[in-house]
């Protein structure tokens, strides 16, 4: 194994003291945002969030975002996997960012602040992207409840509404993104996908932290038609 070369420095762990209006859980989360590299690297490079390390390591896994295609990124906000995606498909393609929230401008990508769930929300988007799409990205989450089944069926019900969307939109042999979170309820969802699609998996990659309980659903190949 080769190791990493030394820079003569020890590195240091930021540890944040809980101040006085600021819950015990929110200086846990400051604290790890600060000592994680991810974090930094987002940083450095110019990506809008460390999300979008995610969906470069799941990309260069399954090279589905190719030379011109067509994507759409659902909950695109802030904007970090449309950064990639544009990065990777190039002038050549199209990518289309939606959100209910307003997002920076961004060379190679159309933000528009709409709702996916809306009847016409599938129309509008080939609309946008002069044809159906080749990829549907989602890194949407719901809100937390604190409940941990709760707010598990309320990610799978979001899945679920984001893979019909996908449905709608996709055209045969395109590909469908999405985080989920391990709890064993979707069975429905992953049955659904797997008559649809040519190949359904799961990948965690490196840059999803170890404790979180979050995977993403990659299913490729799709059939077309509903």
């Amino acid at each position: 194994m080769t190791k990493k070369p030394s820079t003569g420095a020890r590195e240091l762990k930021v540890r944040v003291k809980t101040a006085r209006k600021r819950s015990l859980s929110s200086t846990l989360w400051l604290e790890r945002q600060l000592n994680d590299p991810y974090v930094a690297k987002a940083k450095r490079e110019g990506m809008r969030s460390r999300a979008a390390f995610k969906l470069i390591e799941i990309d260069d896994k399954a090279h589905f975002l190719k030379k011109g295609a067509r994507v759409v990124d659902l909950g695109a906000a802030p904007g970090g996997w449309s950064q990639v995606a544009a990065k990777r498909v190039g002038p050549q393609g199209k990518v289309v960012g939606i959100d209910l929230l307003d997002i920076e401008p961004l060379a190679g990508v159309d933000f528009r602040v709409f709702d996916f769930l809306d009847p016409g929300a599938p129309d509008l988007l080939k609309e946008m992207l002069g044809g159906p799409a080749d990829v549907v990205l989602s890194d949407m989450a719901a809100n937390a409840t604190g409940h941990r089944k709760t707010d598990h069926i309320k990610i799978v019900a979001l899945v679920e509404a984001a893979a019909e969307f996908a449905r709608e939109v996709l055209a045969p042999g395109g590909a469908f993104l999405a985080k989920v979170i391990q709890g064993g309820l979707e069975h429905t969802l992953l049955a659904g996908l797997k008559k649809d699609f040519a190949k359904v998996q799961h990948i965690k990659p490196p840059a999803s932290r170890s404790d979180s309980a979050e995977l993403y659903l990659l299913a490729t190949g799709f059939r077309g038609g509903k």
